[in-house]
């Protein structure tokens, strides 16, 4: 029998790292730990005339650089901890990326914190939890 594959998105805001905290609290009711698959997704920064003075090389470093500072605390909790995980960075629109990697990878759960930060981000962070459930094709597991 294989493994429960759970996705994490993870930008490493406090609602992430409880999205986090739940997947490996719940590791122990599963007969094998699950597969942990941590997704950061940037926001497309890079559109119209910008390619033409910065270089696409440039433009995926900025990226790959983001992404692994917001997923540095995630990476160094599962690592003190032992547990195994894969991460992946991806460039989009974050509901749409989450539910389309999600397909890719052939996730059995998604987990995620249903609240943003509030204000604006509220706003667009419920949006994306809103989307994500809409676009998913596995169960979405919402965290407080």
């Amino acid at each position: 029998m294989n493994p429960c594959r759970m996705l994490i998105p993870y930008d490493g805001t406090e609602g992430a790292k409880r999205a986090l905290e739940y997947a490996i609290g719940s590791s122990e009711l599963y007969r094998q730990p699950p597969s942990l698959l941590l997704l950061n997704v940037q926001w497309k920064v890079a559109t119209g005339n910008v390619k033409l003075f910065i270089s696409q090389e440039t433009i995926d470093g900025y990226y790959r650089e983001e992404g692994l500072a917001a997923l540095a605390s995630a990476r160094e909790r599962l690592d003190a901890l032992g547990l195994s995980y894969r991460y992946h960075i991806s460039v989009g629109t974050p509901a749409d990326t989450i539910a389309q990697y999600a397909r890719e990878q052939g996730v059995d759960q998604i987990v995620m914190c249903r609240k943003g930060r509030g204000g604006l981000q509220e706003f667009l962070l419920g949006s994306v939890v809103a989307r994500v459930l809409h676009l998913a094709e596995c169960p979405v597991l919402l965290v407080m």
